[in-house]
């Protein structure tokens, strides 16, 4: 399952917290001119390594298939950000 939205909860260094939903459809959507750039700039780079690029595309597609779920935390000093996939 692709994830649809992502949450980040950060701490700013007052001590307030801010907590923003992105919703992943719409971005990719306002995105995609630059996703044409990179999966071509990606096919430039599978061939100069001599990588398969279906191998790639099916690498990043198990990548994708793997986000439901994860959550990640970066804690320094009073700042801290917390990033959930669901």
């Amino acid at each position: 399952m692709v994830p649809q939205l992502v949450t980040v909860r950060y701490r700013r260094s007052d001590g307030r917290r801010r907590r923003l939903y992105v919703p992943i459809v719409p971005v990719v959507l306002v995105l995609s001119p630059l996703l044409l750039l990179a999966a071509s700039a990606g096919l430039v780079a599978c061939s100069v390594t001599r990588i398969s690029p279906m191998g790639a595309l099916r690498g990043t597609g198990q990548l994708l298939w793997a986000l439901p779920g994860t959550r990640f935390e970066i804690d320094d000093g009073r700042t801290a950000f917390l990033v959930s996939v669901r």
